[in-house]
């Protein structure tokens, strides 16, 4: 039994098809799913599909990409689909300076747009962190090219909610740090690329308990499927390699990351 812990059903990748989806994820040993939000109206959809299929949960939340399109105070409409039966998380929610905007080709930018955008992802991001506060439910943090603003907004948060790091592939150096606000973290296909050493050596340094498995799919398909589009049936594939990382039997994996889900998402049950 494995959990797929991040996944986005809602996208358009998967129209029509949902039904299909499942029962191979379900023959594929995959019994939970969360799908997550990242704006409002992706996270209303979560929620719809986590009401029409009982393997399905919802966490809902504001992506930092997609910040600068967020209403000053998201809190109030963001709550109210947070209190729903079968959402478990506020996510998925974080910083992300991969993009921008003087990175973007053929734009006229000052340093100051770019302090604006970070300005904008931190606000939308403390707004989540405060409302999952209030709501006694933990996070689940993206973050990209922005680790250290990402560790200093969540220690105001220690004590309060826990987050998982969802598609981590940092060093090793950085699990520790992240294990020592109190948080764990999650793994993706990308843990089978023949390329990602550095994540299979943050894997084997993450302790039994600290960490949970997921697809983030439709993206990041583990091999054999590299490439292709990802579907939650894909995990088994991820779930493979980590057992193998860890030394343990692929049955003690699955226990161990589907008891650390519960544990992390309180209405996983």
């Amino acid at each position: 039994m494995l959990y797929d812990t991040h996944a986005h059903l809602d996208s358009p990748d998967f129209a029509g098809e949902l039904p299909q989806l499942i029962e191979r994820a379900q023959a594929a040993g995959i019994s939970r799913i969360i799908s997550v939000g990242t704006d409002l109206e992706s996270s209303r959809r979560a929620v719809a599909l986590s009401e029409q299929f009982p393997c399905l949960f919802a966490a809902v939340g504001w992506h930092p990409s997609d910040a600068m399109r967020a209403p000053e105070d998201i809190k109030p409409a963001l709550g109210a689909l947070a209190q729903r039966p079968k959402v478990v998380a506020i996510g998925e929610i974080g910083l992300d300076y991969y993009r921008l905007p003087s990175k973007k080709a053929g734009v006229e930018t000052t340093r100051g747009d770019d302090e604006v955008y970070k300005a904008k992802q931190k606000q939308v991001f403390l707004q989540q962190l405060e409302l999952a506060a209030e709501l006694g439910l933990n996070c689940v943090v993206h973050q990209r090219d922005s680790f250290e603003d990402t560790l200093e907004m969540l220690k105001k948060f220690t004590g309060r909610v826990r987050t998982v790091f969802h598609c981590f592939s940092s060093p090793a150096a950085d699990l520790q740090r992240v294990l020592a606000l109190g948080s764990i973290v999650s793994f993706t296909g990308i843990l089978t690329f023949k390329n990602a050493q550095t994540v299979r050596d943050s894997l084997l340094a993450a302790p039994l308990g600290q960490f949970m498995l997921e697809t983030d799919c439709p993206f990041l398909a583990p091999m054999p499927y590299r490439g292709k589009r990802c579907e939650p049936s894909y995990l088994a594939e991820t779930a493979n390699v980590a057992a193998q990382v860890k030394g343990i039997a692929l049955e003690e994996l699955g226990r161990v990351t589907c008891a650390t889900a519960e544990a992390f998402f309180i209405k996983l049950r």
